[in-house]
């Protein structure tokens, strides 16, 4: 009874790294189109889009390589699967730090464009009224 079971687990787990893998390649592949298209239409957060996708992608793929350390007997099977496993996870560590170092640029031009108007119309305003009260002193 214990080796039907644990057949049944191992090829549940297996089957499941497969669909984990899949979903992470298929999560990328779209991704990717998507980012081309932005590209192509000149949208200024493809990068940022492109990125996102990678790390999800990348999620999938990590979760996979974790349920393969359920099924795995040998211990080089394990320092194998634990340096795949630590280099994802630094893979993923990377795109998101890229994310927010995209979105940090991307904040500051926006601050920079939406704060330099209202300035200089602030500007504008404070010279003109000092204009009138001098006028009007006169």
């Amino acid at each position: 009874m214990t080796e039907i079971l644990h057949h049944f687990m191992k090829e549940l787990i297996e089957y499941s790294i497969i669909l984990l893998e899949l979903i992470g390649v298929l999560v990328l592949l779209a991704g990717a189109l998507r980012a081309t298209v932005n590209y192509i239409k000149g949208d200024p957060h493809t990068r940022v889009k492109l990125c996102r996708a990678m790390a999800m992608a990348l999620e999938f793929k990590l979760g996979g390589e974790i349920l393969r350390t359920v099924i795995v007997r040998e211990f080089s099977e394990i320092a194998l699967v634990g340096c795949i496993i630590v280099l994802r996870a630094g893979l993923s560590f990377l795109i998101h730090w890229a994310i927010r170092t995209e979105e940090k640029d991307q904040a500051e031009e926006k601050l920079e464009t939406c704060t330099v108007e209202p300035l200089e119309k602030e500007k504008a305003e404070k010279h003109s009224s000092r204009f009138h009260s001098i006028k009007e002193v006169i």
